[in-house]
């Protein structure tokens, strides 16, 4: 992890930061920023990261709007890295995380820092995300864990509920969420090894070890392509994913319940990989997985879960306690949402 460090010895900024990480985002990245300047709320500035695009859609975009801080690393960070550099550099109190595939409805800024105003104790929270071109389903209502160390999007691809509640959720996906600036800064951001994927599960774990809840808040809607830079089901997307779900169940996960549910993972990742064969894209799931336990990749990932582990406010059982005790609730997608108690924490 290599996030700059805080420091708020600076001049009073905005509210909100939102920072927008670009790679051959041409497509959407106008609509993205479109729905930004048709926010309700509006003391907000946005960072626009440039992961070294060929398309020329995040230069054009920054030539249509000098208010927009446009960040040009000169390579392609990832996603991890992205966010973190502009978050080295953002003056909001809160950070607004969004996709460039991801259309923010009107008053979803305005939903995202009222829940922060009715939970001042809590420091992230997560939006509801619906499909970008079938917005009667969900993408996505919070990130779940299933007991066998497996996340995935609750709700995905399934109807709203009418009487889907705020509440708590594991952790918040990275397509849309608001967090703490310093309390970002604080855990070290996203663990830029996961370049992308899972890299925000990862910070949602370290986020509840911490003894940090995130809320989902329903009336923050974005509606989210989902993938369109890497693809759906590439070998880019399916060997990121898979690797860093390993990485993500071994950095974070307390002694006591690794030993418990490592069978059930090693167990669950075999079925996966199965279905992945029968898919036809085996090939870079497998490779994922070995590259997750690679000697010189692997010990620096259990070099930095002794930090994590050493740090952690939260019990094994606190752990437990938002996750989905069924080892494959993936199947289904299912929503794992439980009343938010203050008191809880």
């Amino acid at each position: 992890m290599a996030c700059p460090s805080g420091d708020d010895k600076r001049e009073p900024g905005p509210t909100v930061s939102v920072i927008v990480v670009s790679y051959q985002s041409g497509p959407t990245l106008a609509r993205c920023l479109e729905a930004l300047r048709a926010q309700t709320f509006t003391d907000f500035e946005i960072l626009l990261v440039d992961n070294a695009s060929t398309d020329g859609a995040p230069q054009a975009a920054a030539a249509a709007d000098p208010a927009i801080r446009f960040l040009q690393p000169g390579a392609n960070l990832g996603f991890a890295a992205g966010n973190n550099l502009a978050a080295g550099q953002a003056r909001g109190r809160w950070l607004v995380l969004l996709n460039p595939d991801a259309y923010a409805r009107p008053d979803w800024l305005e939903a995202l820092v009222a829940g922060t105003r009715r939970h001042p104790e809590v420091r992230c929270f997560t939006s509801l995300q619906m499909v970008a071109d079938e917005p009667d389903l969900m993408d996505g209502a919070g990130d779940v864990m299933t007991s066998a160390g497996i996340p995935f999007r609750g709700g995905y691809r399934r109807r709203r509920p009418a009487d889907l509640l705020e509440g708590e959720v594991f952790s918040a996906c990275g397509a849309a969420t608001i967090i703490d600036r310093a309390l970002f800064l604080e855990l070290g951001g996203f663990d830029e090894r996961f370049f992308c994927y899972c890299e925000d599960v990862d910070l949602g774990y370290r986020l509840r070890l911490a003894g940090e809840p995130t809320l989902l808040l329903p009336a923050a809607v974005v509606e989210h392509v989902g993938s369109a830079s890497t693809g759906v089901r590439s070998d880019f997307s399916v060997f990121h994913g898979s690797r860093n779900r390993v990485w993500t169940f071994l950095k974070n996960t307390p002694l006591a319940l690794l030993w418990l549910t490592l069978p059930l993972h090693v167990a669950v990742t075999a079925g996966l990989l199965l279905l992945h064969w029968r898919r036809g894209d085996a090939g870079p799931a497998w490779r994922g997985i070995r590259a997750a336990l690679k000697r010189q990749d692997l010990d620096p990932i259990l070099a930095s879960r002794r930090q994590v582990q050493a740090a952690r406010k939260a019990g094994a059982l606190d752990i437990l306690r938002v996750m989905a005790l069924d080892p494959v609730a993936f199947f289904g997608r299912r929503l794992v949402i439980r009343r938010y108690r203050p008191s809880a924490r």
